[in-house]
């Protein structure tokens, strides 16, 4: 492995540091700057969002619904398997599995499908996100109301 790919391969992991710490403290704006001006993100609550603009926007209407049920205190999303591939010296992709927790533990659980590439300033970016939740526990604060 050559020393840019060992590099890119730590910037990467730092992006989804960021990623991860900005949204467990709610900072959408923070969130939203992981991504390439033309970033997409798809999340299972909605339709695909682009730009860090729209992202932020969008994310902000689907934190947290109003589900009746209370709103957690904390979320801390822990993040594993990081499986890093298909790196160059401008792109990359991952696939990452997640559990949320919140105060009343674990709430939900999933996958990340991660494409990324470099900014104009030489920083990773996501150039996509896609988030797959695979379940929800019985007692989650944050699973989507029903229909």
């Amino acid at each position: 492995m050559q020393s840019t790919e060992v590099q890119a391969r730590e910037e990467i992991r730092d992006l989804l540091m960021r990623y991860t710490a900005a949204t467990d403290r709610f900072d959408l704006p923070g969130l939203a700057a992981c991504f390439a001006d033309d970033g997409e993100l798809r999340t299972p609550a909605g339709p695909p969002m682009v730009g860090p603009d729209d992202i932020a926007s969008g994310l902000a209407a689907q934190v947290l619904p109003d589900t009746g049920r209370p709103a957690p205190r904390y979320v801390h999303h822990h993040v594993s398997s990081t499986a890093i591939s298909d790196v160059t010296t401008d792109s990359a992709a991952a696939t990452s599995y997640f559990t949320v927790f919140t105060d009343a533990g674990v709430d939900h659980w999933g996958r990340y499908r991660d494409r990324f590439v470099t900014g104009a300033d030489g920083r990773w970016l996501f150039a996509s996100r896609r988030i797959s939740v695979d379940g929800f526990a019985e007692n989650s604060r944050m699973r989507p109301a029903a229909d």
